[in-house]
């Protein structure tokens, strides 16, 4: 295994990088809510959080991703009022919430194809996961870590040692509410409090509610990813994934009812990704104007350029976006392919020089995933004085983590229907999910109508893999 240094938001530095269980890696990233499309400022998120997988399997690491879907419970302010997102987007398009929760769903998929973003090894709905939320509130009841108030329950931060674990706020700096001006709770003992479990008191017009101890109602947003975690990881977790919008709440409320359930430590690292800006500032759904990767595509962008322009800068620094820049990265990305394309496929590898330069690679990849230093050892490559077949192999290694496409023009892969692709993986990891729960008939069907559509897939040491007949 090569090491992997990260810089880690529990600890604020740069950690040498250790799972539980040597060899293996539990990783989680909070996946998104599908009330819209996802905007490319979320996708700079996805992007490197692919990255960071994919580079610690180049590592030599065994990786179990797990994602969630939020398709209920994420409320238009992260203080617990407003309304539930999933509700504001059918009302917008008048469809109901399961129709907008599939569809949105899907087009977060398919984008991710077009950007190479390989589909976790587990992705979970929230609303598959109902028992899951009420046994852990019926838990954290019992140890007195939540009360009940008003109808809803709510976690008690006050019965923890530490909550700003995450951040280095203070309780008397912290406004009401995260991100908009909203009032308080009075329901709540403590401002920090957060909603477990919303009954039907407060929101008649609810359209996905289910029996509880505590009344008709859906979860609050922070319990999902705690129990989906825990439901396919265990109660110990490598490495957990966002953007730095959801240090706090939530992450910083993950943890704390995390820990309350476990009695542990939950994670030992944190990865943050930070924002993508454009003049007005962070790219956002609620400022209205996004840009997402078919905006993107209609304007004639590959969106493999908007990739490389994401891994040109470390994923913890805010990126600016221009359409100067894109351009600038579009030329480059152009160049590159056509500089691969013409390096000869004769030759012998010579092992030495390839061995050199994967080692540059890791050094760059494992300090801190520096994309933007892993690019410069690519270009080393392509000038270096070694023969066009150790260069191809170079290229080729590098693009396992870095997902550029870049020898795909001339294999002629670049036909591959991203819609289809995103599918395919989808239904691959659904039948993953049914066999880990011995499903078998699940499993079968699921193979059926992949081989319905004229797809084979093959269980490997490796995993799963597709072809076309």
């Amino acid at each position: 295994m090569r090491p992997v240094n990260l810089y880690n938001t529990l600890t604020k530095k740069i950690d040498e990088f250790h799972p539980n269980v040597p060899g293996k890696i539990n990783m989680y990233t909070c996946g998104p809510t599908v009330y819209h499309f996802a905007h490319i400022g979320n996708l700079r998120s996805y992007i490197m959080e692919d990255v960071l997988e994919k580079y610690l399997r180049y590592a030599g690491y065994d990786v179990k991703r797990v994602m969630n879907i939020t398709d209920v419970g994420h409320l238009t302010s992260d203080a617990d009022s407003g309304e539930d997102k999933m509700l504001k987007g059918a009302k917008r398009e008048h469809k109901t919430v399961m129709e907008i929760a599939e569809f949105y769903r899907k087009a977060f998929f398919e984008d991710c194809a077009k950007l190479n973003i390989k589909t976790p090894d587990v992705v979970e709905p929230a609303t598959n996961c109902i028992p899951e939320f009420i046994h852990m509130i019926e838990k954290l009841l019992d140890d007195g870590y939540a009360y009940v108030a008003g109808g809803n329950v709510y976690f008690d931060t006050s019965k923890l040692k530490e909550y700003y674990v995450l951040s280095n706020q203070k309780e008397e700096e912290l406004m009401v509410g995260a991100r908009d001006d909203v009032e308080e709770d009075e329901n709540k003992r403590s401002k920090t409090d957060f909603v477990l479990w919303f009954t039907k008191s407060k929101f008649d017009d609810q359209e996905l509610k289910w029996d509880s101890p505590w009344g008709v109602g859906y979860p609050g947003w922070h319990i999902e990813c705690s129990c989906i975690s825990m439901k396919h990881l265990g109660e110990y977790l490598d490495i957990h994934c966002g953007g730095v919008d959801n240090i706090f709440p939530h992450h910083t409320n993950e943890i704390a009812q995390s820990e309350a359930y476990t009695g542990h430590k939950w994670c030992n690292y944190w990865f943050h990704v930070q924002h993508l800006n454009d003049k007005r500032g962070k790219m956002s759904k609620s400022a209205g104007g996004f840009l997402t990767v078919s905006s993107l595509e209609e304007q004639g962008y590959n969106p493999l350029v908007y990739r490389m322009f994401c891994l040109q800068s470390h994923y913890r620094k805010p990126l600016v976006f221009s359409y100067e820049v894109l351009d600038n990265v579009k030329i480059a990305y152009e160049k590159l392919q056509k500089r691969i394309a013409a390096l000869s496929k004769e030759g012998e590898v010579d092992q030495d020089v390839f061995a050199a330069y994967q080692d540059k690679f890791a050094e760059a990849m494992g300090s801190d995933i520096n994309t933007s230093q892993a690019l410069t050892v690519l270009y080393d490559v392509l000038k270096a004085d070694t023969n066009d077949a150790t260069k191809r192999a170079l290229i080729e290694d590098f693009d396992q983590v870095l997902s550029l496409g870049l020898l795909a023009e001339e294999e002629g892969e670049t036909g591959a229907d991203p819609e289809l692709v995103a599918w395919i993986e989808e239904k691959i990891a659904e039948r993953k999910a049914a066999k880990k729960e011995k499903d078998f008939a699940k499993a079968d069907a699921i193979r059926q109508e992949l081989l319905d559509k004229g797809i084979e897939v093959k269980d490997t040491r490796e995993g799963t893999v597709w072809t076309c007949l």
